[in-house]
């Protein structure tokens, strides 16, 4: 049996706790927002029109990462100017798209969900058991570099090897990739690994289906079928306080003090 030498991290809902409210107030600057930059350019669309466009963007981006892929931030922009009128991408100039994007992805440090209360002190834990970490995150709406920025403010930044963001590699949970590209640049091995998440599928499924051990945080998600082999983790915990002494378990090590 393989030492356990590395520990890779979901971000939202597991270091980070986000709200349907904050995500709403996000979509409304994102919408109010892209309103504003299209009338400076002459271009004046309805906020329920711009909406709609904004659900259809979601739902295209949402269903290229169901298969296992993502688009990269700046497409996902031009999907959803294109969706308010097709085309309208290449008519605008590039100061009014980098407005939009501005708006696109500045939302989150205008209405950021909280980091974990526990979030710094599990990730020293899991430094002072000497095992490396990583993080991989399906990004959604929001962009690889402004999650970088949120995480430096709040001193969890340094405490990963590697930082696998899905918008910036094309590639998303479950797919299996995704988990492969993050342990090559960590040299690491899926027997040599857990993964830690509150996702059945992305998080559990996932990274099982790679071979990675897995511990599940309940509370956001629930197993549809709680007989089903491959939903099971190794661990399941209550929040994420506890993951600490999870992950000494399955590593075979003293939880630090």
């Amino acid at each position: 049996m393989a030492d356990i030498t590395t520990v890779t991290f979901d971000l939202w809902q597991t270091l980070l706790v986000d709200e349907r409210d904050l995500g709403q107030a996000r979509a409304e600057v994102r919408l109010e927002g892209a309103k504003s930059a299209l009338a400076k350019f002459g271009k004046k669309f309805g906020l329920e029109h711009i909406r709609e466009a904004y659900m259809s963007c979601f739902q295209q981006c949402r269903d290229v990462r169901d298969g296992g892929l993502d688009v990269d931030f700046r497409e996902q922009v031009s999907i959803f100017v294109n969706h308010i009128e097709p085309g309208l991408g290449e008519q605008l100039t590039p100061r009014v798209m980098d407005e939009v994007a501005e708006f696109y992805s500045d939302s989150f440090l205008t209405h950021p969900p909280p980091a974990h209360s526990d979030a710094v002190q599990v990730l020293q834990g899991i430094k002072d058991m000497g095992l490396k970490m990583g993080l991989i995150s399906n990004t959604g709406m929001t962009p690889g570099f402004t999650f970088r920025s949120y995480m430096a403010e709040r001193g969890m930044l340094d405490y990963f090897h590697t930082l696998t963001f899905s918008d910036e590699v094309k590639l998303a949970k479950p797919g299996r990739e995704i988990f492969m590209m993050t342990l090559r640049a960590m040299d690491a091995t899926p027997q040599q690994t857990i993964h830690v998440g509150d996702h059945v599928l992305n998080d559990v499924v996932g990274a099982k289906r790679c071979g990675l051990k897995t511990i599940w945080i309940t509370g956001f998600y629930e197993r549809e079928d709680p007989d089903d082999a491959e939903t099971e983790p190794d661990i399941t915990v209550s929040g994420l306080g506890e993951v600490v002494e999870a992950v000494a378990k399955l590593a075979g090590r003293v939880a630090p003090n």
